[in-house]
């Protein structure tokens, strides 16, 4: 290969490098800005939330469950900041298209999309069904799809935006008992990093989180297959670990 190719495309690589660092270091101010968060109602979600709020920003949570949004909105109302909280399953596109929409409709534009919501299903492959693997990739994958086609198009008229988009580490390292749930967040990795630079010359910049172990009580929302007390045991003992996972406080406070 010609040397001065190689040069050029190494002079490329270490702007890029650089440029996404400069990005990094620079703070985001949340004052007034509008941020849609699914599986806003519990967990990473609501403690992000209440980050976004203390700061100044309106949310717009997004989860099935009515009760949860309810307080999660008590929860967060005190804090500063407008919430709006909207009842819809992700695995449903209608659903996310209106309640993008709704979101709009209520304060004019989405400044920041955070891809959240997730399903964690633990047990050995012979027990993992063709469902369990299409109802992750349906909520890890095509559900933030289609919510960036969703807001993309308006973030591109509203002059930019950001995406944030909370994979795992499991997207990262495939993780054994965990096949559909490290499967499906390997393809929102990927989806996340390819779009980080073709979107970032409308001024969206797309950001990949991929946490280890977070002490969510995720455990207990999780769905066990194959010995059930042997896989809880020890998916519940990792999770709840200090030495091996963190906080959702901390977590957040890093996003």
């Amino acid at each position: 290969m010609n040397i001065r190719v190689v040069l050029s495309v190494g002079a490329l690589l270490l702007c890029a490098w650089i440029i996404t660092r400069l990005i990094r270091t620079v703070r985001y101010p949340l004052r007034e800005k509008v941020v849609l968060i699914t599986g806003g109602s519990r967990g990473l979600g609501l403690v992000l939330a209440r980050h976004i709020c203390a700061h100044g920003g309106n949310v717009a949570l997004i989860a099935r469950d009515h009760e949860e949004l309810a307080r999660a909105k008590a929860d967060l109302s005190p804090r500063g900041g407008e919430v709006l909280t909207i009842e819809c399953d992700l695995l449903d596109t209608g659903q996310i298209q209106v309640a993008v929409r709704r979101v709009i409709d209520r304060f004019g534009k989405i400044d920041v999309l955070i891809n959240n919501a997730g399903i964690i299903e633990v047990g050995p492959l012979e027990h993992l069904t063709p469902e369990d693997f299409n109802r992750a990739m349906c909520l890890h994958f095509w559900a933030p799809y289609e919510l960036i086609s969703q807001v993309v198009p308006e973030m591109r008229i509203w002059g930019g935006g950001r995406v944030v988009n909370i994979s795992s580490i499991g997207g990262k390292v495939a993780v054994p008992h965990m096949a559909s749930y490290s499967a499906s967040k390997f393809a929102l990795t990927g989806l996340s990093d390819a779009l980080r630079a073709e979107l970032a010359r409308d001024n969206i910049y797309v950001t990949t989180v991929a946490p280890g172990l977070m002490r969510t009580g995720s455990h207990v929302n999780a769905k066990f297959k194959g010995n059930h007390d042997n896989e809880f045991a020890w998916f519940a003992a990792s999770a709840g670990a200090p030495l091996i996972s963190i906080s959702a406080d901390r977590a957040a406070r890093k996003i």
